[in-house]
C-alpha cells in the first residue's frame, strides 16, 4: 500500500515500528479504535480498512493530523476516521470511549528539563517519561467495558522506568507480540504491550482483561 508523507511528520520508513505494530494490533472489528500519535495515519487507516466502525486518530502536531486525514482520503475511509489535534486525550469529547486504544509511543526518555526544538522530535523524545505516565494514568478512563489499552514500545526506551510507572499506578504490563529488527549498526527489539490493572485492582476496573505480569516541503509517497 502507498501512503502520502507530509514534511515534518516522522516517516514510517525510518524504523520497523509502524509496520510491525500495525500488523500486530488486534483491531476491534465493528468497534471503536483510538490511535494516539497517529503520525502519517497508517495504523488508524488500517484500523478502518480492517473493519473498525469508528476510528479516532489524534496527534499533537497539525502536520500529522493533516497527513492522517490525507491518507484516510487516499484509501477511501474518511467517513470512518475522525482526526483531531490533541495532546493525548485532551481534545476528546467528555463521553468518548473506545474498545481499543493504541499508542506507538515516543520511547526515548529525555531529561525532565529537555525541550523539543522541532515538532518531529515530539515523535521521538519524552522528557522524564511524563507523557507515558499520563497515558497510563488516564487511558483507562477512556475505555469502554471490556476495552484494552495497548502501547507500542522498543528497546530504545526505558522499560524499567515504564515498569516503575505502572507499579506506581497499580498496573501490570503484558507483552503481546515482539520482534527484533536491524536498525543500521544495531538491533532493536520491538514489543506490543498491554496495560491492565493489577490483580488487586482488577475487581473494580472495567477493562475486561486479566493478563499476567510482564517480565522486567513537498508531499512524498511511501510504500510499506
Amino acid at each position: 500500500m502507498r501512503w502520502d508523507l507530509v514534511p515534518g511528520v516522522f516517516s514510517p520508513l525510518h524504523t520497523a515500528s509502524t509496520e510491525l505494530f500495525t500488523s500486530w494490533v488486534p483491531y476491534p472489528v465493528g468497534g471503536r479504535f483510538l490511535e494516539i500519535g497517529s503520525g502519517t495515519g497508517v495504523t488508524a487507516v488500517t484500523a478502518a480498512l480492517r473493519g473498525c466502525a469508528q476510528v479516532t486518530a489524534v496527534d499533537i502536531t497539525e502536520a500529522a493530523v493533516r497527513n492522517t486525514r490525507m491518507n484516510a482520503a487516499r484509501h477511501g475511509v474518511t467517513e470512518r476516521v475522525r482526526t483531531l489535534r490533541s495532546d493525548l486525550f485532551d481534545a476528546l469529547e467528555p463521553g468518548d470511549q473506545f474498545d481499543l486504544i493504541f499508542w506507538n509511543s515516543n520511547v526515548v526518555e529525555a531529561p525532565r528539563d529537555f525541550e523539543c526544538t522541532r515538532e518531529i522530535e515530539l515523535a521521538i523524545f519524552d522528557s522524564g517519561y511524563v507523557t507515558h505516565e499520563r497515558f497510563l494514568r488516564n487511558g483507562f478512563e477512556r475505555l469502554a467495558d471490556g476495552g484494552r489499552l495497548l502501547l507500542g514500545f522498543n528497546s530504545l526506551g526505558n522499560l524499567d522506568a515504564l515498569h516503575s510507572i505502572a507499579e506506581g499506578l497499580d498496573l501490570r504490563i503484558q507483552p503481546l507480540a515482539g520482534a527484533k529488527r536491524q536498525a543500521g549498526s544495531f538491533e532493536v527489539d520491538f514489543q506490543l504491550l498491554e496495560l491492565a490493572p493489577s490483580r488487586r485492582r482488577s475487581g473494580t476496573a472495567g477493562t475486561g482483561t486479566s493478563p499476567t505480569a510482564a517480565p522486567r516541503g513537498q508531499i512524498s509517497s511511501a510504500t510499506l
